[in-house]
């Protein structure tokens, strides 16, 4: 059986990273793929739980190195337990946000050591890497009213532990994104998501095009 592709979707709150995810499994479906939606962290019951103390404001703090422990231990189960075993079975995965979201957030957001980031990757990962990455970067300023629109509509008052950072934090988070995107051009594709939404999930949708299936 051919091994499915796997697709990893990127960008700061407010993005549009959900929107872009069902118009490709849409698209791709419409073709006679098989597809899993899925998101970091998270994606399976227990590394959902991980999710949580993730994002939750507690009591206690969460030190950045924790905060990355964290990360990477609900990748680990996400990855054993529902995108390796798809991909084998042939299916397409879409999966919100991925590594390159801990390089971004942690390391590029939060300071934490690069080469800790890869160490970990490279024990998790063991040679998974995506197929496609793309990357929906918007003004840090639009995303995040986007961001605190959407909670306004859904009632939501409550922000998680990311959403409450500073414009600086995703500043540095973006220019983070943007290296990524840079370094690694095979893989990544920068996508301009402050441009309205029909015109973004039809550049998301071109750039699937160089992948057979």
């Amino acid at each position: 059986m051919t091994r499915g592709k796997f697709i990893t979707l990127e960008g700061i709150e407010g993005a549009g990273k959900s929107t872009v995810a069902l118009a490709i499994a849409d698209t791709l479906r419409a073709r006679g793929l098989r597809v899993r939606l899925t998101r970091e962290p998270g994606g399976t019951p227990l590394a959902e739980r991980l999710r949580q103390l993730v994002l939750e404001r507690g009591e206690e703090s969460l030190s950045a190195e924790a905060e990355t422990l964290l990360m990477f231990a609900a990748r680990a189960i996400h990855l054993d337990n529902l995108v390796r075993p798809a991909l084998e079975r042939g299916e397409w995965v879409i999966c919100d946000r991925f590594t390159d979201a801990t390089r971004a957030y942690q390391g590029g957001g939060r300071g934490v050591d690069a080469v800790l980031i890869e160490q970990l990757a490279l024990s998790v990962h063991l040679g998974l890497e995506p197929d496609l990455t793309l990357l929906l970067d918007v003004p840090v300023t639009i995303g995040l009213n986007r961001a605190r629109s959407r909670r306004q509509s859904n009632g939501e008052v409550v922000t998680d532990r990311f959403e409450s950072e500073t414009v600086q934090f995703f500043e540095r988070v973006s220019k983070s994104y943007l290296e990524i995107a840079r370094r690694e051009p095979q893989r990544c594709r920068v996508i301009d998501a402050s441009a309205d939404p029909d015109t973004v999930k039809s550049a998301a949708l071109v750039a699937l095009q160089g992948l057979p299936g």
